[in-house]
């Protein structure tokens, strides 16, 4: 890949796609909706089964008077069937079965004929990376009207322990300065040419004007242009890929920015918890994240070979323009074709927020139904088979989170006085401490409202909501929508 220079507009058509007069995806996305509610059903049957079966068999004991203080209050002492009991545990056990086959699963994609096969067809002399050897590293930065984040993410670029070797912001049907302040700034700027298909669209031109010139040890680093890298991104990165040339992909660990108030906890909050679910798995990635993630060239040309033929999408082309997520569609992309990927935690970013309740609700959304989607269009494989037990896990987790607040309702509501469960105030304290636990290095303001632990329920409602939401809108076959952030004005 040359250091520099004009890049070469490869030739798109003004012509806009014409709608299918039947489309499959729609009703592949019905299969999916219909799959995971069967699903859903079947384990809320089953527990249902089960609490009807003890329902009865154990005597009960009145709640008794105790003194706390001044104050009269009402214990009881009555512990759930033994029965139940070890059902409960012999489920957990099950759980953590299917969570440790799971990760086995992902340990042996790695072994793949379809990666040797390609790299066969590309030529792997020519495009096997040397242990070792500097790569070269490439940033594309997709862009739609960001004036306003450009600034920032840029100047993050340049503070970067290990500075990128190009940096092109892929400039997308823009109105603004964006284009401008990249000059500004002292890097390339590509202009999307009659781009009707988002960021994936906007990509796929300016990788088809790369790639082809692409060496051994080219890497290109895709982040978004709301994004600030750790200092010390691509130093680790590259070092990781310069040590293993097995390694297709290093991604990211996103953290909230800051401001936006209790909105914006709330998603800092929550993107505390997932980057230690990353940390706890040593790395292992749920999702190769489009704020920020280093692939090397050869593993995206072998996407782009096998698009149509091993896995969905335009033959030549690396992103799947039909999918709305598309890190989460390159990532079973690539792990359906054997990839290795890890997301160390020195590979942190910091990304944009949504700063209210609608954008929010567009975004995951857009998140929600993607992933729907990119099963419905992958199928059950070994590359999907976790994801399709997380959508269950939302599924069941919306009916039982709702159930058990319902019936907390109805309790308070339905008694004259309150009864205190010892036995389920030590299980809820368990959960209370686990909230403030994992939320700990978000600082005092995360572990304050995860001690609350009500508003953070009512924000798992919310996203819960999105779920279903997606849900309907897939079954009666509506479009999905995209959202962008308006800010009032660019930063100066």
């Amino acid at each position: 890949m040359s250091d520099g220079g004009e890049l070469r507009r490869p030739f798109v058509t003004s012509t806009l796609p014409q709608p299918k007069e039947r489309d499959p995806a729609t009703f592949y996305g019905r299969v999916v909706v219909l799959l995971v509610l069967a699903s859903i059903i079947i384990v809320s049957v089953i527990a249902i089964s089960i609490g009807k079966y003890f329902d009865g068999q154990q005597e009960y004991l009145p709640p008794q008077e105790r003194t706390v203080g001044s104050r009269e209050i009402l214990v009881s002492q009555q512990l759930p069937p033994s029965g139940l009991v070890l059902i409960a545990l012999a489920a957990i056990a099950v759980i953590a079965i299917v969570a440790i086959s799971f990760e086995v699963t992902a340990a042996l994609m790695s072994i793949s004929p379809r990666r040797r096969l390609l790299s066969e067809l590309r030529g792997q002399d020519l495009m096997t990376a040397e242990p070792g050897r500097r790569v070269r590293v490439t940033v594309l930065v997709p862009a739609h009207n960001e004036e306003y984040s450009l600034p920032t993410t840029l100047a993050a670029l340049a503070k970067q322990t290990r500075p990128p070797d190009r940096v092109i912001v892929v400039a997308d049907n823009c109105t603004d300065r964006t284009v401008e302040i990249a000059h500004e700034m002292g890097h390339e700027a590509f202009e999307s040419v009659n781009n009707v298909h988002k960021k994936g669209g906007a990509l796929n031109q300016v990788l088809a004007a790369i790639l082809p010139v692409a060496g051994p040890q080219d890497v290109i680093l895709v982040m978004d242009a709301d994004t600030s890298l750790g200092p010390r991104y691509l130093e680790v990165a590259t070092q990781r890929m310069e040590a293993d040339p097995e390694l297709a992909a290093v991604g990211g660990v996103f953290f909230g920015e800051e401001g936006h108030g209790v909105i914006g906890q709330f998603q800092r909050n929550e993107y505390t918890r997932y980057s230690l679910q990353i940390k706890s798995r040593r790395g292992r990635v749920f999702v190769l994240t489009g704020t920020a993630t280093v692939f090397r060239a050869s593993a995206l040309i072998d996407v782009a070979a096998a698009r149509g033929v091993f896995i969905p999408g335009e033959p030549g082309l690396v992103y799947d323009t039909a999918a709305l997520t598309e890190d989460n569609e390159l990532t079973i992309a690539l792990k359906s074709l054997g990839a290795t990927m890890v997301s160390p935690p020195e590979c942190y970013v910091v990304t944009e927020l949504m700063p209210a309740w609608r954008n929010l609700w567009i975004q995951r959304q857009r998140w929600q139904r993607g992933a729907l989607e990119n099963l419905a269009a992958y199928g059950m494989t070994r590359a999907t088979i976790r994801y399709w037990g997380q959508q269950l896990g939302i599924g069941y987790g919306t009916i039982a989170l709702n159930a058990s607040m319902l019936l907390f309702l109805i309790t308070i509501i339905s008694l004259d006085r309150w009864i205190w469960f010892p036995f389920w105030i030590i299980i809820g304290g368990i959960f209370w401490l686990e909230r403030v636990i994992t939320s700990w290095k978000g600082g005092w303001r995360a572990r304050l409202l995860a001690a609350l632990l009500l508003p953070e329920l009512c924000y798992d409602i919310f996203l819960q909501a999105v779920f279903v939401s997606c849900l309907w809108d897939i079954s009666l076959g509506r479009q999905a929508t995209w959202g962008h952030v308006q800010h009032p004005a660019a930063k100066t």
